[in-house]
């Protein structure tokens, strides 16, 4: 029976282990990364991000963030690129190829293709010497000696390397690219910064007969009346010329119920709000 010590232990050494293999990862930030971002800088396609298996999911995500920080980009499976999706490749594109081993035969089936197409190649490997390396234009080197797997079998160590080499280049181009919140916000129109940045009072404030409404000369039942009408908890006061001149709220109504003995012959001019405040329906 495996006690609680020794499951924090396993897990405490596989985060140490992945933590060594990103320590080395910075010093891959050199002269081939410069290349591959000003390859990817000057892409006037998109940027294809291509792998299979474990690296296909890591490839998903690396394209996914490109794509919502300014840098078009998709994801094809090198599987599926084998059997027709190739064609979602142009010659305008550039491809980021990942593969741990850069040995991976579905991978390197597609390089004659890819070359012919005269697209740029940007590998990210594992190993400098493989296939894929070698016939990149650019490789990007991922130092992994050992994987957290303690059998330094399933890619652990590996692919968490390649994501955070992939968010590197992201955030590169998203800087050199000036690539603002606003420019963010575009590409997440149902999150939370793009409803705060996009979203203005003029899209969901209520309109034209949808507000409540009374004559400065209306009575409090009236108003009353009128609010409960509009179910907003409040109407507008406005004076002959249509001009607002004051609020009425449920707050309000409580007050006025609590201070007078009588309603009957009270006119709302008498005990509406007159300081309050207005804000634009669009950015100034």
């Amino acid at each position: 029976m495996i006690d609680h010590d020794q499951l924090k232990q396993f897990a405490k050494q596989a985060i140490e282990k992945e933590l060594a293999s990103l320590a080395k990862l910075s010093n891959q930030i050199n002269g081939a990364f410069v290349k591959a971002c000003e390859i990817l800088l000057a892409c006037q396609g998109r940027i294809i991000v291509i792998g299979m298996g474990k690296s296909g999911h890591i490839a998903r995500k690396i394209a996914a963030t490109l794509a919502s920080t300014g840098s078009p980009a998709q994801f094809v499976h090198a599987g599926e690129a084998n059997h027709g999706d190739l064609g979602m490749i142009t010659k305008t594109d550039a491809v980021i190829a990942l593969s741990n081993s850069g040995n991976t035969a579905e991978v390197i089936n597609l390089l004659p293709n890819l070359k012919r197409l005269g697209v740029p190649i940007i590998s990210l490997c594992c190993r400098p010497n493989s296939q894929l390396a070698k016939h990149a234009n650019i490789n990007l080197h991922i130092p992994i000696e050992q994987e957290a797997c303690p059998h330094n079998l399933a890619p652990t160590s590996s692919t968490t390397a390649m994501l955070v080499m992939g968010d590197a280049i992201a955030v590169t181009l998203l800087q050199a690219k000036q690539f603002t919140r606003q420019d963010f916000a575009f590409s997440h129109p149902c999150g939370s910064l793009g409803r705060q940045l996009l979203l203005t009072v003029g899209e969901i404030m209520h309109k034209d007969k949808a507000i409540p409404m009374v004559n400065l000369h209306a009575s409090l039942k009236d108003t009353v009346v009128e609010m409960t009408s509009k179910r907003l908890g409040f109407t507008t006061i406005i004076n002959d010329t249509g001009k607002i001149i004051g609020i009425f709220t449920d707050g309000d109504l409580r007050r006025a119920l609590e201070q007078h003995q009588n309603l009957n012959d009270i006119k709302i001019q008498d005990i509406m709000t007159i300081k309050y405040r207005t804000i634009s329906p669009e950015p100034n």
